[in-house]
């Protein structure tokens, strides 16, 4: 169970650079870093529509971050919770006083 949580956790980073690659690849009023993997749009990989499935990109990519971001929390959260019971339900040799 712990590799599939530390697993999640690379997938949601990758996500998240994945995410910042695409943001940055978008056109921008000085024409930035999209310049550099579009070109022109007569020559870019979608044709005139780049700019289209690249925003369509974004957004299926930012409801997935915002998706796995809600549910890793909650995992996270329970798995505090249950280490929090174990160590309370924990037997405590420290205490005991014969």
């Amino acid at each position: 169970m712990v590799f599939i949580y530390y697993f999640s956790i690379a997938t949601f980073l990758f996500l998240c650079f994945i995410l910042c690659a695409v943001i940055l690849m978008q056109e921008s009023k000085t024409t930035g870093l999209g310049a550099s993997f579009g070109g022109e749009q007569a020559d870019s990989v979608f044709g005139t529509s780049t700019a289209d499935v690249l925003k369509t990109f974004t957004a299926y990519l930012a409801a997935i971050f915002l998706v796995s971001c809600v549910l890793l929390n909650l995992w996270t959260e329970s798995m505090a919770r249950k280490a929090e019971v174990a160590q309370f339900n924990a037997p405590s040799t420290f205490l005991e006083t014969e």
